[in-house]
């Protein structure tokens, strides 16, 4: 085979395998138009986040990026109702829910509250992506100064070590480009999502 015909071949199979992808995608968005016209459905994916550093700008961007696809994510200022229990509500939604994203920032090892949501999706072997927002992996680190139950830092801990051990986004907000990481990020859940509807739905503990 001639090398031009050899490019032609090459330029087909990846219009095609492009277009397969594509089509799946519309399929996938399409049964989820349906199923949600029928019943309430639970949430897909659940944006574990530290709200003084982020739920003004990545955490709220992703949100309604995710409800722009017609996905059904649980962020707790825009989620919940007033009169809810707080506790109660955000562990249902760990537990129902299909994907996680952590946004790990400056103060993120500071709140309780991020990290027990951390230790239960690991508990639960949610599928978890990572974006490390104006922050390391190794400033990522449980500093024990009494602010925390002690029978919690062990659990703690081992959560922030299995979420370091996964392959990340790291994003610098200050010369970050916003809507690669937005697309980065709802891409990949769109691709988990896919990927488990495609197994019955089940979820387990994934290593990236």
């Amino acid at each position: 085979m001639s090398f031009c015909c050899k490019e032609a071949f090459s330029s087909v199979v990846s219009a095609n395998s492009f277009s397969n992808s594509r089509r799946k995608q519309t399929l996938f968005f399409s049964r989820r138009i349906t199923t949600a016209c029928r019943s309430p459905p639970s949430f897909d994916v659940f944006i574990n986040h530290r709200g003084m550093d982020t739920k003004r700008n990545v955490a709220a961007l992703l949100y309604d990026r995710f409800v722009h696809l017609n996905l059904n994510p649980f962020l707790d200022y825009k989620s919940m109702k007033p009169g809810e229990e707080l506790k109660e509500v955000i562990e249902t939604a760990i537990r129902d829910c299909k994907v996680g994203v952590a946004i790990f920032s400056p103060n993120y090892c500071t709140s309780h509250n991020c990290l027990h949501e951390l230790a239960l999706m690991m508990e639960c072997e949610k599928k978890i992506i990572p974006i490390f927002y104006d922050i390391k992996t190794s400033d990522l680190v449980l500093v024990d100064n009494g602010g925390f139950p002690a029978k919690q830092l062990h659990r703690f801990g081992l959560a922030l070590e299995l979420a370091k051990d996964r392959v990340g986004i790291s994003f610098d907000s200050s010369k970050g480009d916003w809507s690669d990481l937005i697309k980065r990020v709802s891409d990949r859940v769109v691709e988990i999502l896919m990927e488990l509807e495609a197994t019955g739905g089940k979820s387990y503990q994934h290593h990236e």
